[in-house]
This record gives structure tokens, C-alpha cells and sequence, in this order.
């Protein structure tokens, strides 16, 4: 993507073009595109249930082992071709006659798989839903203050189907009225979302068009050498990921102690080819910022800005720091681009209404004779069948209405009013979260559900706020992962030129269904092993740090560390300045001008994505200034590539950690004179 486009302003209208304009001729050399019905089929959703199935298990295994899950999304789309491909093949070796399998049906059973295995993820089986237990009430210890018997509510499948069931379909609603903007207008890149695309695109791809195949053949080589990659890396990864290649100290010990390194990542180099070059400059200014300044000047006032014998993960330390300026940050860049909106959509309606009936036939004719270039014609196809924003805003509200009757029947602790309060605020988060996910890949779910969490422990007070700030960690978290879900697949079809009600139904599907196969998938683990046990093989490492962000919740902010919450109206000051300064300047400056929200990605996580983003930028700006037509025509396919090949390898890695097969080798490295 160039630079034009990286700056992220907005050059064409909010509001749909109506059907005329969009024109009803497809452009030469393009199929005639499938009604949105035909691509939603029987064996589209028995492949997806199949696939949810095996997905939702395998991100239950990461959750309770590390915590961290990445995107699946074209692994959903690679499986999803092969099964329905081997489907079809079968039936018609042994004679029957099957509909041709096409790249929007490839793209409906994506979409819906990831529905169905985000709530895995969503649903806090390894965070929130896991800190109600008994067990991790034990682990904190029973002096501990604030800890009480009373905050204990253990899995039971019936409670956690019936939670799934009114919280999980409500972020589907709150952003698919804005769409058009975040994809189309906006032109958030979606890194895996657009990934997924174009691997999808290739397996569909026209016989006889000369590019196409050249950026088939350059896909499958830079997949195969990912995926290579990553299983030679896993040989020497340890027992837990705690050694080998992501763990390798490139730039020093030092530097590594402080997450500076370069961890060999396949995917985040493909993302940095994808991404524009301002987001990767962005990420890493993030990083030294944060890791190379910030934290480090903070960790020397240990002792005197806050106790220096914490754990690391203690939100009275320097973890707290962390998480409330990211949260920051977060906040001011989203807030400040959702009231941007929303004030250009209005002024878009005022437009559009007083120019209504100035030149009805001119846009019609301009559609009769004009033929629909690549991207008009994905523009086209994207706003077609559209989705009224009169029935989003309703069934939001319906949705809401429902939640907030049920949800105190399952967490009387959480009031009916403060569900109310979570589904008024949710729908900003949610922005907030779908902007920073189709700039840097990387979905903030946890981080905008411990907001609720420390909220509403807060509001609710001792008796019985942990429970409650758990409870609305969840409703938030469901809510801002799932329209990030939803608008990642939304740039897929964008992509693949797929329906987008086709897309919404069939994440409708995704979502009930993964609001039965979660939690029994979830279920076979915690009859089947010890779950939360430290000597264990699932330590569930997050159930621990969610109780105990609770229980700082109910002191109120007056228990973060010293200085920590006017650090935060600093930056989240800070966001907003910056994004004034990238709006009322012009954009050969602008487009030098860091974006916050990439910035804060790494201010939580650590520098060392960054550094591989960085890398997969440098190589791209090289690429273009030796050969710019040929960096165009196939950087995408080989950031696809390489993001493609290290998602497949996570499925049999998983199902080796599964059967309890570890790497042989552990490949450490420490100081010279410790050896």
C-alpha cells in the first residue's frame, strides 16, 4: 500500500452509492457473481462446524498454556478449500452432479469458522471465566484482602452456553452500519484479513491470466518456506516456547531483557510488508518510546513510585503502567476517529439529501457507459447487498435489551443498570478496537475488557465486585472481538467480492454455533486435566492476573501506582494532538506523522514484533526503489505467504502439544561468562 493511502484520510463519500451508480454490468474478464443466498450452503456449514470444532480446541489449548492466540484466519480458509474441494471431488468421481465451488462460498465458510472459534478466545476460558473458579481463589490465597469465598462461581456448562448466548451476537450489530468506512473509505489494510483473500483468490484463480499465476506460484513458494521455517524453529522451541529462534537475544542481552530483538517471525515480517510504512514506523517509535525510555525510568523509581518486590505481573507495579498508558492511547486515537466520523457522516447526509434530486440521470448514465475498474467494482459489489443500519440499530437494541434482563440472573452482582451502562459505552470500544486491528493485525480485546473489569469491580465496591468486574470484563471483551472479527472478514469478501449480508448471516451461524462447541470443547479439558494447577501442564497463567486485577478494581484508581494515572491523561492527550495535528496538516507532512494507535500496541506487548514489522518494511521500501512495478504486483503474495505458512504450521503444532510431544532441543543463550 502507498503512502497516499497510509495517511488514512478520508476521499470518498460515507454513503452508499445507490444502485446506479454502482452499476449493474460486471467489468470485462469477471464472472458473474453468485446471489448472496448461493453462497451460504449445506456443506459451507457442515465444513465450518467441523472446522470450529477443531479451532476451538486448539485455541483452548494455547489458552491455557501461553495466553496467547494468533490469527487463524488463513488456516480457515486453506482448510475450508481442501475439505469442501475433497467433498466435491468424491462425489463427482462416484457420478453425482455438485455446484461449483467458488471463491465467496471459500470466503462464507472463513468467516464462519472464525466466528465460531473467536468466542474460544472471547469467552474467557482462559482469563475471566477461569478467575471465578475455586481453584485460582486458592492460588491467590484465602488471607489475601479482598479475596472472598463468596466471589467463587465455577464452570458449569449451563451457565456458560446461556452467557455465550446474550452476550456474544451483540458486537456483530454495533459497527456493520460503519462498514463501508472502515474498508472502503478508511481503507484499513486487515493484514490477515487481506492474507486470507488472497490466498482464497489464488485457489479460485481464472486459468490463462499470466499474473495471476505468477502470484499464485510466488504465494505457494513463500508459504511452503514459512511453514518449513516454522517447524525447523519448533525443533529447538523447548518445553513451553521458552527457548530456540523466538527467544534468540539478535540485538544483545541487554536489549533482549527489554523485548529488543528479532524473533524470526514469519508472520509479523508478512505484516510489515502488507502494512503501510507509517504504521511500522509507528509501531516501532511505540516500542522506543516505551521499552527503551518509559518503562526503564520508571523501573529505577522502584521503591518510591511503587513496592519493588512485586511480580512482574502486579498491577500495583510497573505491569500497571503498562497496561493504563496503552489503555491511554488506545482510547484518544479511537474516540478521537469515532467522533471524526461520525460528524462527516452526518454532514455526508446533509449532503447527500440536498443534492438528492440535482442530477438523478447523470450518475445513471455514467453507469451505463462506464465500465467498473478492479476496484470499483469491489466498491460495487461491497455496498450492494446492503445491511440497514435501522435493523443493526435495532437489533442491537433488542440484543441489549435481552442481556441486560438475563445477565443478573447469572452474576446477581452485576446490576441490570451496569449492564446497561457497558452496552451504552460498548459499541466506542468497539470502534476503538476495530481501527487498531486494521492497522496493525493486532485485536486489544483483553486490554479494552480489563477496563470494564476495573470498572466495574470499582462501582460495585467489596461485596461482590470481583465477580461483577469479571463478569463485565466478559460482556465488553465479547463485544469489541467480535466486531474486530467481523470487520477483519468484512475486508475479506471486500476482497474475494463476496456479499456482505451473505458474510453477516454466515457470522450469525458462526456465532451460535461457537456458543455450543466453545464451551463443550472447553469442557473436555477441564474434566480431562488438572486446569489452573502450577505443576500442571495447563497453568492457565491469565486466571490468576484477571482475579487479582479485580481485586486492585475495588480500591479504586487510588491504588495504581504513584504518578500512573497523570501519565495517562498525558498521553491520552497526547493521541488526540497528534491526530489533530495528521488532520489540519498537509499531506506530504501528514503522512511523517505517527498514528497512536499503532504506537500503543507495543507499550503492552513488548518491541519485539515491532522489530520484525520494521524489518518487513525495510525490505518492502527497498523492494520499490530497485523494481516498484514488480514490488506492487507481488509484495502481497509473498506477505501472504508468509503469514499463510506460519498460520498453518500453528494446527500441528498444536496437536503436538496436545499429545504431549515437545521439541528435543532447547536452544538458550546466555552471558559469556556464565558458560
Amino acid at each position: 500500500m502507498g503512502t497516499e493511502e497510509s495517511t488514512l484520510d478520508i476521499t470518498e463519500p460515507l454513503l452508499p452509492p445507490s444502485r446506479a451508480e454502482a452499476g449493474q454490468d460486471l467489468a470485462d474478464g469477471y464472472e458473474m457473481l453468485p446471489h448472496w443466498k448461493e453462497q451460504i450452503t449445506l456443506r459451507g456449514l457442515v465444513v465450518s462446524a467441523l472446522l470450529g470444532c477443531l479451532f476451538c480446541i486448539i485455541t483452548h489449548k494455547l489458552n491455557l498454556t501461553v495466553g496467547v492466540i494468533p490469527s487463524l484466519n488463513v488456516a480457515a480458509g486453506l482448510l475450508g478449500f481442501f475439505f469442501v474441494r475433497s467433498w466435491t471431488g468424491i462425489l463427482e468421481n462416484i457420478g453425482f452432479r455438485v455446484a461449483p465451488f467458488t471463491r465467496q462460498e471459500n470466503t462464507v465458510i472463513q468467516t464462519c469458522v472464525v466466528a465460531c472459534y473467536g468466542l474460544a478466545f472471547s469467552g474467557g476460558f482462559g482469563s475471566y471465566m477461569l478467575s471465578m473458579n475455586q481453584r485460582t481463589y486458592e492460588l491467590i490465597g484465602k488471607d489475601y484482602p479482598g479475596n472472598r469465598p463468596e466471589d467463587v462461581k465455577n464452570p458449569s456448562l449451563g451457565w456458560m452456553i446461556g452467557f455465550m448466548f446474550v452476550v456474544s451476537f451483540l458486537g456483530l450489530f454495533s459497527l456493520v452500519a460503519l462498514r463501508k468506512v472502515m474498508v472502503i473509505d478508511y481503507k484499513l489494510t486487515y493484514p490477515s484479513g487481506t492474507a486470507t483473500a488472497l490466498l482464497i483468490n489464488s485457489f479460485h484463480t481464472n486459468a490463462g491470466a499470466e499474473l495471476a499465476g505468477k502470484q499464485v506460484r510466488c504465494l505457494g513458494k513463500y508459504l511452503s518456506l514459512s511453514f518449513f521455517w516454522s517447524c525447523f524453529k519448533w525443533f529447538f522451541s523447548g518445553v513451553g516456547d521458552s527457548c530456540g529462534f523466538d527467544n534468540f537475544p539478535t540485538l544483545g542481552l541487554t536489549a533482549f531483557n527489554n523485548t529488543f530483538y528479532f524473533d524470526f517471525s514469519t508472520t509479523y515480517i508478512g505484516c510489515g510488508l502488507i502494512c503501510p510504512h507509517i504504521v511500522n514506523c509507528s509501531v516501532l517509535l511505540g516500542a522506543i518510546l516505551s521499552w527503551g525510555f518509559l518503562w526503564p525510568f520508571i523501573s529505577k523509581r522502584a521503591g518510591d513510585w511503587y513496592p519493588d518486590n512485586l511480580e512482574s505481573n502486579d498491577f500495583k507495579g510497573l505491569y500497571g503502567y503498562k497496561v493504563f498508558i496503552a489503555i491511554s492511547l488506545i482510547l484518544g486515537d479511537g474516540l478521537y476517529n469515532l467522533v471524526k466520523i461520525i460528524y462527516i457522516t452526518i454532514k455526508e447526509m446533509v449532503n447527500a439529501r440536498s443534492q438528492r434530486n440535482a442530477l438523478p440521470h447523470v450518475a445513471n448514465q455514467e453507469a451505463e457507459n462506464h465500465k467498473l475498474s478492479e476496484e470499483k467494482l469491489r466498491n460495487a459489489t461491497f455496498v450492494k447487498d446492503s445491511i440497514s443500519s435501522w435493523f443493526a440499530a435495532s437489533g442491537y437494541i433488542a440484543l441489549a435489551a435481552i442481556s441486560t434482563a438475563t445477565i443478573p440472573i447469572i452474576f446477581p452482582q452485576l446490576r441490570w443498570y451496569l449492564v446497561l451502562a457497558c452496552y451504552l459505552v460498548a459499541p466506542a470500544l468497539a470502534f476503538c478496537n476495530s481501527y487498531g486491528t486494521g492497522l496493525t493485525d493486532w485485536s486489544l480485546s483483553s486490554t479494552y475488557g480489563k477496563i470494564g473489569l476495573f470498572t466495574f469491580s470499582a462501582l460495585v465496591g467489596s461485596n461482590g465486585g470481583v465477580l461483577a468486574g469479571l463478569a463485565a470484563c466478559g460482556v465488553m471483551m465479547s463485544i469489541v472481538s467480535t466486531a474486530a472479527d467481523l470487520m477483519q472478514d468484512f475486508k475479506t469478501g471486500y476482497l474475494t467480492l463476496s456479499s456482505p449480508r451473505s458474510m453477516f448471516v454466515s457470522q450469525i451461524i458462526g456465532t451460535a454455533l461457537g456458543c455450543i462447541i466453545a464451551p463443550l470443547t472447553f469442557w473436555l479439558y477441564w474434566c480431562a486435566f488438572d486446569i489452573g494447577s502450577p505443576d500442571g501442564m495447563y497453568k492457565a497463567p491469565y486466571a490468576v492476573i484477571y482475579r487479582e486485577m479485580a481485586i486492585l478494581g475495588i480500591e479504586g484508581f487510588s491504588a495504581l501506582p504513584k504518578h500512573c494515572l497523570e501519565i495517562c491523561c498525558l498521553f491520552f492527550v497526547m493521541a488526540i494532538v497528534i491526530n489533530f495535528l495528521r488532520d489540519i496538516t498537509p499531506a506530504h507532512i501528514s503522512a511523517y506523522i505517527p498514528i497512536p494507535m499503532a504506537m500503543a500496541v507495543p507499550f503492552y506487548i513488548g518491541a519485539y514484533f515491532a522489530i520484525d514489522m520494521f524489518v518487513g518494511t525495510v525490505i518492502l521500501f527497498v523492494w520499490e526503489r530497485m523494481n516498484k512495478e514488480e514490488a506492487d504486483d507481488f509484495a502481497g503474495a509473498v506477505a501472504s505467504g508468509l503469514i499463510c505458512g506460519d498460520g498453518i504450521w500453528t494446527i500441528p503444532s498444536a496437536i503436538l502439544s496436545i499429545f504431549r510431544i515437545n521439541p528435543p532441543i532447547c536452544m538458550y543463550f546466555g552471558p559469556a561468562s556464565s558458560s
